[in-house]
């Protein structure tokens, strides 16, 4: 009999713990309770960097224009910073807001916190220079240019990617990503955040393999 590699073992031993994070972890808020390990991405030697897309997947606009956070996303912001994992953001704005992601995030922090209305202000913070927005409007999402410029811009660290659209969720998983739907119903509103230390642990690549992706 063929032995099974052993990454593809390892891979359906964290699809595995996946499943049951999910059924034991009954909102995202709750990875808060566990301990922080040293270094970057979760443990020393190893990296994930979590994207998001941002519009109903990280906040919210209400019907009066005024913008929150979603529910639970404060929090599992806090779990992910509390562990040290970097988040950034895949986000469609239009190209004409500037010629560099820096300006265009500016403008973008500009129109989201002049409606903000959360009793929080938003991290932008945590996010430093990891939001990735069009160059040109060919690049806007579904097209695949931004997750491949993130992808490159995280050198060897896995990648995951948390959207509440199907679509975005299986294109960038098709793209190496590991993808998420988030905000669905009897499901924890993101990807737990054990589940992502524990991705930090996997072997994903050189920075050679990823400039080919």
């Amino acid at each position: 009999m063929q032995k099974t590699p052993a990454r593809r073992v390892t891979w359906r031993a964290l699809l595995a713990l996946g499943g049951v994070a999910a059924l034991a972890v009954p909102t995202a808020g709750a990875a808060e309770g566990v301990p922080r390990t040293a270094g970057e991405g979760g443990r020393v030697g190893g990296c994930a960097v979590v994207y998001f897309d941002l519009g109903e997947t990280l906040v919210h606009t209400a019907e009066d224009k005024s913008v929150r956070y979603m529910p639970g996303a404060a929090g599992y912001l806090r779990a992910l910073r509390a562990r040290h994992i970097p988040v950034g953001l895949i986000t469609n704005v239009p190209s004409s807001w500037g010629s560099t992601d820096a300006e265009r995030a500016a403008e973008l922090k500009k129109v989201i916190d002049k409606d903000w209305a959360d009793t929080s202000p938003f991290a932008w913070s945590d996010f430093g220079d990891r939001i990735f927005t069009p160059r040109t409007e060919a690049e806007r999402k579904p097209a695949s240019a931004l997750w491949k410029r993130a992808q490159r811009a995280s050198r060897n660290c896995r990648v995951v990617y948390q959207a509440e659209t199907v679509e975005e969720v299986r294109i960038s998983g098709s793209l190496g990503y590991v993808a998420y739907q988030a905000a669905r119903p009897k499901w924890p509103a993101y990807l737990p955040v054990p589940l992502i230390v524990a991705l930090a642990h996997l072997p994903y690549g050189t920075a050679a393999d990823i400039k080919q992706r």
